[in-house]
């Protein structure tokens, strides 16, 4: 496991406000944002269910987890983001400029610590209560009528970071699919099985959605009903409910999808991955945006460019940069594996966030991709036209290049369902390197 440890410069508190100690930052004592929140209820409310998922397993519930929402100050609102202790839902609360009376003065990442105290604390917040937080790398500070609370920080595991940069590849893939009025979603939620795990299909169906067993066009995937369950507070407060996935047809298998309940001021979500038993850190959609030798000086050079606008322009930062579309999104996928970037679904773009690991933790993250590479530094890949072989300790194995198939045991046990085996990977990589080698010794004889 890569950690990264925070050192605090007190202990949380509760009196006069609500004070959750935070940590580090470019100055002694600075502050990313000061003002109210206009909704105050909804906030509270909202901070509540990334804090229920941060600390809920879903999939073989065991006792609440301890870990920490991540709370990042942009240019014009706060986002607070968590996952699940089995890593399988990701929860996010985006509080939007409308959201916001006061003024964010500098741009920065921290996370916090939500435990039983404070979870009261927010209960206690009514629909008009003022609520005025304070949000700096030394703590977030929100005051209410019921006084401080400050908050230890704990540990941020690799599988969280992990996780952040999956659902920011499957998120990136996704479309709105549905969007339903708060009385119809209420009463869809209240049909919702609680507990199941099943998977199921919502198909648009009039004002509402109805659920099936089976995928269609159009479809979205509910992998997990009972996974939901953190969003149905919120509902008071809701105006609608927007659904989003990607593409899938008959026959699709499971997918990820996201389920987003909003307001003028917030924006309140969870993603589900793709089944509940599975979770993001797992699903290897980074490995074919991080297999080939530029992706790393292209992270570089498009770290340069990054601005803390609410969202990332991916052919503004291109025209910038001087790469095609393509390489910049695969830059901000390695960017996402160091937990700098994430994606928002509701505005179809990346937004900035600074998590305290480095670039370089990538491969140490993703097996596979450390696994790939030391079969090509092994001498272990002959490149066919058709089918390439791989040497992989005692075995061989075959890929398809039309298939992308592998008679390794982890492809047929997932079928290319958790992103390629390392011996995929590692022709995809020794061809590439073959086809740059020809172009360098054409331009050379050139």
């Amino acid at each position: 496991m890569v950690t990264a440890a925070y050192s605090y410069l007190g202990s949380s508190t509760l009196d006069d406000g609500l004070t959750l100690q935070t940590s580090g930052g470019p100055a002694a004592h600075p502050r990313f944002f000061t003002g109210f929140l206009t909704s105050p209820g909804a906030a509270a409310t909202g901070l509540l269910a990334v804090a229920e998922v941060a600390r809920t397993r879903y999939f073989r519930p065991l006792p609440p987890a301890s870990l920490d929402p991540v709370v990042t100050a942009g240019s014009d609102r706060l986002r607070f983001e968590s996952f699940s202790g089995c890593c399988g839902v990701y929860a996010r609360l985006d509080v939007l400029p409308g959201g916001l009376d006061g003024e964010i003065v500098a741009h920065g990442t921290t996370n916090v610590d939500v435990n039983l105290p404070l979870q009261r604390a927010l209960t206690r917040v009514g629909r008009s209560d003022p609520m005025h937080v304070a949000v700096g790398p030394d703590d977030l500070t929100v005051t209410t009528f019921d006084g401080p609370l400050v908050e230890r920080k704990v540990p941020l595991p690799s599988r969280w970071l992990r996780g952040f940069a999956e659902a920011q590849v499957l998120t990136a893939r996704f479309d709105p699919r549905a969007e339903i009025g708060v009385a119809e979603a209420r009463a869809l939620f209240n049909r919702l099985p609680a507990g199941d795990k099943s998977v199921l299909w919502a198909v648009p169906a009039g004002r509402s959605l109805r659920f099936t067993s089976r995928p269609a066009p159009g479809a979205v995937c509910l992998p997990g009903a009972g996974r939901l369950s953190a969003l149905k507070p919120f509902l008071r407060y809701a105006t609608g409910l927007r659904v989003y996935g990607p593409a899938v047809a008959a026959g699709s298998q499971p997918v990820a999808s996201t389920w987003e309940l909003t307001m003028p001021t917030l924006r309140l979500s969870v993603t589900l991955s793709p089944e509940p038993y599975r979770g993001f850190s797992g699903e290897g959609a980074v490995l074919e945006s991080l297999a080939s030798d530029e992706v790393a000086d292209d992270a570089d050079l498009v770290s340069a460019l990054l601005s803390w606008d609410p969202t990332i322009d991916v052919d503004s930062l291109a025209t910038a940069s001087g790469l095609d579309s393509a390489r910049v999104r695969d830059a901000l996928t390695q960017l996402g594996t160091a937990g700098r970037v994430g994606y928002d679904v509701a505005e179809a773009g990346y937004f900035h966030r600074t998590l305290p690991y480095a670039a370089d933790a990538v491969e140490k993250m993703n097996p596979r991709l450390a696994g790939a590479r030391a079969l090509i530094t092994a001498g272990g890949v002959t490149v066919g036209d058709e089918v390439s072989v791989v040497a992989s300790g005692a075995e061989t194995y075959h890929v398809r290049t039309e298939s992308q198939s592998c008679t390794c045991p982890w492809w047929a046990k997932h079928r290319g369902g958790r992103g390629p085996c390392k011996h995929v990977l590692a022709v995809r990589m020794a061809r590439a390197g073959e086809t740059a080698g020809t172009i360098a010794k054409a331009e050379a004889a050139a």
